[in-house]
């Protein structure tokens, strides 16, 4: 039974969420996404995610009042995207829905993060990691299981029913399946460390690619049971922190009570691959994840690790429509390689938002930067700020940081 108290406090924040998600600009911005993601685009797109939502309360519109758990995450849920749509918009789009996880169980690789953490801000959940090495003998090996996935249909007919009550009238519910993504390396770095696996990779190089196999393998069992049970997620409206509206998906053939993996984006990266060399990078990243990549409808490639010198490798990956250029990549070295054959995502640095005092012109000198790289080489370009750590509890570094960057688009 849920709380009414509860239920008012949720339907008040539904209603003006469900009032801005029918303004025109909603399509509008949608045309510009599927544009972009054409790579035709009518102009650079914004994104903002991944806040340091500790340091934004500043009007107290993000205080959680529901006392429910469960009503609680939906509460902050909608406080997030009323704050986001007041104060840094961006080319973000309302949606007239709202997504409830079907209950969906995998039993993961078997393995558990073993770590120490360190902290330095105590209302962040960004903290500092130190793992242990748990992969340092062929027994190890033995410890990675394949992935299990089962459904429990009367949790989510629970969930359902209780989004129901809070939204109907207000917003759509829609049942949402599971969204994988490739990102193997980062696992391996939480199970190893990353100068333990980077050690691993020049000295035990074949037990890194029985440790790789055995992943990748275990990920496509993963992606066949999905389909197999219906339970893969719905073509999304982002993938990765950018918008994934796009006329290319879903593939012919679509059955929405069956998503299959080619009616979906997937994102992909091997961040502790940053210093290693090209041909690493193929024989241990890339010549595993395309056959991942290969059952996708689209792929966006990257994140923290700078591609710009990798994009030979890169090209080698199915369906790549995106590729990040993060705040280490050579911009001109990358949109060279880049062309007009994939997004420019670029990922500026949030440590703009970061030093003592804000720079506006710093952010408005970067953006610009970008902008001209990618047209000399005609380049689709977008800018997706995330990471950001800290703004140093002054939100309208952010708010500011969002209006220079529609100004440098042309929004």
């Amino acid at each position: 039974m849920l709380i009414p108290n509860d239920v008012t406090i949720i339907r008040q924040l539904a209603a003006q969420v469900a009032e801005i998600a029918a303004l025109p600009v909603q399509a509008e911005k949608r045309a510009l996404w599927r544009k972009l993601n054409a790579r035709q685009p009518a102009r650079p797109m914004v994104l903002i995610d991944q806040v340091c939502w500790n340091e934004m309360n500043h009007d107290g519109s993000l205080t959680l009042q529901c006392a429910d758990p469960e009503c609680r995450a939906y509460e902050e849920r909608l406080r997030r995207t009323l704050y986001k749509w007041r104060h840094f918009p961006v080319d973000m789009v309302v949606d007239p829905f709202l997504r409830v996880s079907k209950a969906i169980r995998n039993t993961g690789f078997g393995i558990s993060v073993r770590e120490e953490t360190a902290v330095s801000d105590p209302t962040s959940n960004i903290v500092g990691h130190k793992y242990e090495n748990q992969f340092q003998t062929e027994a190890d090996l033995e410890k990675i299981d394949t992935p299990q996935i089962s459904h429990d249909p009367a949790a989510t007919e629970r969930r359902l029913a209780v989004a129901h009550e809070l939204f109907d009238g207000l917003l759509e519910v829609r049942p949402s399946g599971m969204e994988i993504g490739m990102a193997l390396w980062d696992l391996i770095a939480q199970w190893m460390g990353v100068e333990n696996a980077l050690f691993a990779l020049a000295d035990r190089p074949d037990y890194m690619h029985r440790l790789m196999g055995r992943l990748t393998d275990g990920t496509l069992s993963l992606l066949g049971q999905l389909e197999a049970q219906g339970l893969f997620c719905e073509p999304q409206s982002l993938i990765h922190c950018t918008g994934a509206y796009t006329d290319d998906l879903p593939a012919p053939g679509y059955n929405p009570q069956a998503p299959r993996a080619k009616d979906v984006w997937i994102c992909g990266m091997a961040q502790m691959f940053a210093t290693v060399s090209p041909a690493m990078f193929q024989e241990f990243e890339v010549d595993y994840v395309r056959r991942i990549a290969a059952r996708f409808g689209l792929v966006y490639y990257g994140c923290c690790e700078p591609l710009d010198g990798l994009m030979d490798a890169v090209r080698q990956i199915p369906n790549v429509r995106k590729v990040a250029m993060s705040p280490w990549a050579n911009q001109a070295r990358g949109a060279a390689a880049i062309g007009g054959d994939f997004v420019f995502s670029r990922k500026p640095s949030p440590a703009l938002l970061a030093t003592d005092r804000f720079h506006p012109d710093q952010v408005r000198d970067d953006l610009r930067a970008t902008r001209a790289a990618c047209e000399q080489h005609g380049c689709p370009l977008e800018f997706i700020l995330k990471d950001i750590s800290t703004v140093r509890y002054e939100p309208d570094r952010l708010f500011e940081w969002a209006r220079i960057a529609m100004q440098v688009v042309g929004g």
